[in-house]
């Protein structure tokens, strides 16, 4: 979605529409309200607007296609369905002459990235099937009569690490192509080399920002004036129609119109025998680049209800973890060293991107640092069989680290469970089942003194509401592990949604978290059931 935002907005996509992107009910991260190009294009009324292929378009413009087949985009495991549900429009719409602007967002590539990295063995036939798209279009422009105006802009929203990720700032991740593909470009057109030579920055040709495109696309459609208009509201009147003081313009909106006049006043004066000047040229490459400025400014139209709602739960659970921690320890300065620690130094890391994308080596050296200094400090009086097992701890904890590779740093690097796991999915379930079994386990005893009907029905219900969400998602997104056992299981947990499995999961886990809450609200001496047990069996044997 952040992608899509800057593609058609102009705008400079903020951290909260990446975590809008996982809401599929949210509805403030529409742009609808927003002006963009395929708002203008609307307005224009010279045809229809068109979209096939990722949903998300759908979403972030409700009511503005009139003609629109949507793909979702969750189950990356789906290489060819996703993408055939677009080509087997395309010949159809290229013989149809009642649209303006059409949209076609594939995600097999996608898809094959985030499943096998960008050198998997589905990436080069994908990447000629999608040549075969791009022909089959240009071959239309060059050869219907109605698409001879028509311009096709081939581009990415995003690129790929090694790991075939994306999100970050790596240059894999932040360097998709851009193509404007039209036959009236030849004339104009460059000769270069392609394919190009490889460039470990993937900085090939030129150059330009992702939000460039729309202050481009308005310009070449006449809306530029009307798009940077619409980013301030007391200037919805600028454009044409309306004669701003040049001398002393009121609003950056109006200082651009004025310099726009004045561009064209200057292309009026070159005879249309004379190539235009090179000057005139760099004149409007600077003013493109003021106008993309001007629209990286637009505010989204966040519920910001919603939003205060959001932090002041986090805040009280900021307040209850401090109280958890306070209520759980020896009430010393010293005790609350360690978390307070943590908290500022992982606090501090949320400043730097960098740091942000490698998260998780923070908490692998601050987990095997805290084992190590409980074992060191258990060893003077300890036996050695605590000695070993704190051991086996940070041994475990570094099997922890290379189960997968995460993070950019280390993204596409062998990991155990691509060199292992996935080659006998088998053992993959065994380890998956033994630990939900553990966890259940451990819950159980922890409720110790709720009543064992109760507690056992609490935990029966919310490890079997997480095992079938497991179960079912992976056979959503790798079928390919979905083997023996596991698909028996599958088999007999068909029919909930994963929206609706996942809903219970979610009930469960608010139900057991009732209990600690009631605790530290209600300080008691917890009676463990084995106490409990221990203390009807002793009367009777005295």
């Amino acid at each position: 979605m952040p992608r899509i935002k800057a593609i058609t907005t102009g705008s400079t996509p903020s951290f909260l529409d990446a975590i809008l992107s996982f809401d599929e009910a949210d509805t403030s991260s529409t742009l609808a309200a927003q002006d963009t190009w395929l708002a203008q294009m609307k307005a224009k009324k010279t045809g229809k607007l068109v979209m096939h292929g990722d949903d998300t378009w759908l979403k972030l413009f409700p009511g503005i296609f009139d003609r629109a087949d949507g793909t979702s985009s969750f189950f990356v495991s789906d290489f060819t369905e996703v993408d055939n549900n677009v080509t087997r429009h395309i010949p159809d719409e290229l013989r149809n002459d009642d649209w303006n602007t059409m949209v076609l967002h594939y995600l097999g590539l996608d898809h094959i990235g985030h499943k096998t990295g960008p050198r998997g063995p589905n990436m080069i036939p994908k990447q000629r099937e999608m040549d075969g798209v791009v022909r089959t279009i240009y071959e239309a422009l060059e050869t219907q009569p109605h698409l001879r105006s028509t311009l096709l802009v081939f581009c990415g929203d995003h690129g790929m690490n090694d790991a075939g990720n994306h999100g970050a700032s790596s240059p894999g991740e932040t360097s998709p192509a851009l193509v404007f593909v039209s036959p009236k470009l030849k004339s104009i057109s460059k000769p270069l080399k392609v394919p190009a030579d490889f460039v470990e920055d993937f900085r090939y040709y030129r150059v330009v920002e992702q939000s460039d495109l729309a202050p481009t696309l308005a310009a070449l459609l006449g809306q530029i004036l009307d798009i940077v208009a619409a980013t301030y509201s007391s200037s919805t009147s600028l454009g044409k129609q309306y004669s701003p003081d040049c001398r002393y313009p009121s609003s950056p909106a109006e200082e651009l119109t004025c310099e726009w006049w004045q561009i064209g006043g200057a292309i009026e004066k070159i005879p249309a025998t004379e190539d235009i000047d090179d000057a005139w040229i760099a004149d409007v490459s600077k003013w493109l680049s003021k106008a993309q400025t001007l629209m990286s400014g637009m505010a989204s139209n966040y519920d910001m209800s919603m939003l205060m709602y959001g932090g002041l739960a986090a805040a009280l659970a900021s307040i209850a973890a401090i109280c958890a921690v306070a209520s759980s320890t020896v009430k010393t300065t010293a005790s609350l060293v360690p978390f307070m620690a943590i908290t500022v130094l992982y606090g501090i890391m949320m400043f730097a991107s960098s740091y942000v994308e490698e998260e998780q080596h923070f908490w692998y050296w601050t987990t095997s640092a805290w084992l190590f200094y409980l074992t060191v400090r258990s060893t003077p009086r300890a036996t050695r069989r605590g000695f070993v097992i704190g051991l086996v701890a940070l041994g475990a904890m570094r099997i922890s680290r290379g189960w997968n590779q995460t993070g950019q740093k280390f993204a596409g690097e062998p990991d155990i469970v691509t060199r292992f796991m996935a080659s006998n999915p088998s053992l993959l379930w065994c380890l998956v089942f033994a630990t939900y079994a553990t966890v259940s386990v451990e819950l159980f005893n922890t409720l110790g003194d709720i009543p064992t009907a109760i507690s056992g029905s609490v935990v029966a219900g919310l490890v079997t509401s997480a095992l079938s969400f497991k179960l079912a998602f992976t056979n959503e997104d790798a079928p390919e592990l979905v083997v023996g056992f596991a698909r028996t299981l599958v088999n007999m947990f068909d029919g909930p949604s994963l929206v609706n499995r996942a809903r219970a999961v979610f009930l469960g886990l608010g139900l057991t978290s009732m209990y600690p809450l009631y605790n530290i609200v209600v300080p008691g001496t917890k009676v463990s059931r084995d106490e409990s047990e221990f203390a009807h069996i002793s009367p009777m044997q005295n």
